[in-house]
């Protein structure tokens, strides 16, 4: 296993003011990290997909709340094409939520995280297709760094890991800790965009 491993989320402290450019580097993470939880074994394992669901938890969240809302309105068809992101987005959440519940040794967690990363890169190319470029094509560089400074902030608030016992409500309770990951990271999206 390589001693260079992804930063985890926040970490880079690189400076990001455009949206498009962020959730790019961001998309490139992720490819990265599934790279590394396949690769590695045992607590080196355990640490990259720890670092994996982080990023995932506050990338996701992160479009909803900043990215997805400006496309709705943003440019013609935005609200089709943000509906079909977030059903990707559902799936995707259903699948780390069920392996976020197994043991990185258990059999069954390769299976799953393939399959994982197959719908979350099928999802990062209809993004970065049909939300991504007409974002850059319909946004001036003010509206896009505001955007990549509510993301930069729910990065730097979202746990390094999911913490059972954060919950914010009844529904966040029954779906685990991603959930609860997500929620705190909406929080902090919400915040710094000043709602």
């Amino acid at each position: 296993m390589s001693e260079l491993k992804t930063p985890h989320a926040g970490d880079d402290r690189a400076k990001d003011d455009d949206v498009v450019a962020l959730l790019m580097r961001q998309h490139g993470d992720i490819r990265n990290l599934f790279d590394e939880v396949e690769a590695a074994t045992g607590e080196e394992r355990r640490d990259a997909f720890r670092r994996l669901v982080r990023l995932l938890a506050v990338h996701e969240t992160a479009e909803e709340e900043v990215v997805h809302p400006f496309a709705r309105k943003g440019f013609p068809g935005g609200e089709q094409v943000v509906r079909d992101r977030l059903a990707e987005e559902k799936a995707a959440k259903e699948t780390l939520a069920a392996l976020d519940e197994l043991d990185t040794d258990d059999p069954t967690f390769v299976p799953q995280l393939l399959k994982l990363r197959k719908d979350v890169q099928e999802h990062a190319r209809a993004e970065e297709r049909y939300e991504f470029t007409h974002i850059r094509r319909s946004t001036d560089v003010t509206d896009l760094a505001a955007m990549a400074k509510a993301i930069k902030a729910a990065e730097a608030v979202a746990p390094t890991r999911p913490h059972p016992g954060v919950e914010s409500g009844a529904k966040n309770v029954a779906l685990g800790p991603v959930a609860a990951l997500m929620d705190r990271t909406k929080d902090a999206v919400r915040q710094a965009m000043g709602k």
